[in-house]
């Protein structure tokens, strides 16, 4: 009798831990999908005093949570740009920074969580009439797109105007 009663013991503790355990609990990852935006329009020549900038191909690429409809990370604003110089001098571009502005004008911020990166290295001298191309590789803020705000893009060329001196020196070196 005493083995019967360990029998049903040990019969009934395996039913209850194979039927209690085969239930498993699916955790789902979120599911993320890639977002792409092109801007309009698609493409912009801007001119200024020195310069004319065209921009073309801009659009706004990220990845989107499908359930919560939030970016997993920073937006980023990719295309092509291409400077001209239309100054009679030699200009000696350091970056291009871009700020974005809403309908009103005023600035875009960035929440704290967010990557910025606003600046654009480009490192390029143009003689009087030369053209410098590239792609444009940056951030921009998750408002703007989430809410639609955005209504312009401000663009900054920092540059060194002529006359610029330059001076080569070749430096004798060996590596042994």
């Amino acid at each position: 009798m005493h083995f019967i009663k360990i029998f049903i013991f040990i019969a009934l503790s395996l039913v209850i831990g194979l039927f209690g355990c085969t239930k498993e609990q699916k955790v789902e990852a979120p599911k993320l999908e890639p977002f792409t935006k092109n801007l309009v329009p698609a493409m912009v020549e801007i001119r200024g005093s020195a310069f004319v900038v065209e921009l073309n191909d801009l659009k706004v690429i990220a990845v989107v949570n499908t359930a919560s409809k939030e970016f997993v990370e920073t937006p980023t604003l990719r295309g092509n740009i291409k400077i001209t110089n239309k100054s009679k001098d030699i200009l000696d571009i350091q970056a291009v920074t871009l700020e974005y502005l809403d309908e009103a004008g005023m600035p875009i911020p960035y929440k704290p969580d967010e990557k910025i990166v606003k600046v654009y290295p480009f490192w390029k001298i143009l003689q009087p009439g030369d053209i410098a191309e590239g792609s444009l590789d940056v951030t921009i803020p998750r408002m703007a797109i989430k809410a639609k705000t955005l209504g312009k893009i401000e663009i900054n060329l920092v540059y060194v105007p002529s006359p610029l001196k330059r001076e080569t020196l070749i430096l004798s070196e060996k590596v042994e």
